[in-house]
């Protein structure tokens, strides 16, 4: 079974399977024209890219068809989608940011961190979410934490 970690993919490669992923998961198929509209890039982007998942073996395309994900395919872009919402729930559960600006954050961290980091956050988040449930709130603790010292630091 393929995954990111097994099959090389760029991050551009990786956004691919992702956003096929997420489109798959409302109707089952994706279409390269909503896959070029999600990334916001030229269909001949997309055509290039899915002849390299193709090649990888990772999704089921021909041309002027629909795309699906292979069962490899499947398992590749839930990694990426896991460690995406993982990062979003960190940057807005945790961290206290905005939920469009956590949204642009993931995208940018999610291919840049590895497993480990990524393990040891979804740790994190379980530990400060099972604080938050015996009654000390620690996501919370430190937003306050931030912006009492925003104050005094006068950040903007």
């Amino acid at each position: 079974m393929a995954t990111t970690e097994k099959v090389k993919l760029s991050s551009s490669l990786e956004d691919y399977l992702e956003a096929i992923f997420n489109l798959a998961s409302e109707s089952k198929i994706a279409r390269s024209k909503d896959i070029a509209k999600m990334l916001d890039v030229s269909r001949s982007s997309v055509t290039g890219a899915l002849r390299v998942l193709k090649k990888k073996e990772l999704v089921h395309y021909k041309p002027y068809d629909y795309v699906r994900l292979t069962e490899s395919g499947k398992a590749a872009a839930g990694e990426i989608v896991r460690k995406h919402n993982i990062l979003k729930a960190f940057f807005i559960n945790v961290l206290g940011i905005e939920p469009d600006l956590a949204q642009q954050a993931a995208c940018k961290a999610e291919h840049a961190l590895g497993p480990e980091i990524i393990t040891r956050l979804l740790c994190f988040i379980d530990f400060v979410t099972q604080a938050g449930k015996n009654g000390y709130d620690l996501a919370d603790e430190f937003r306050q934490f931030y912006k009492i010292g925003r104050k005094r630091r006068k950040i903007d």
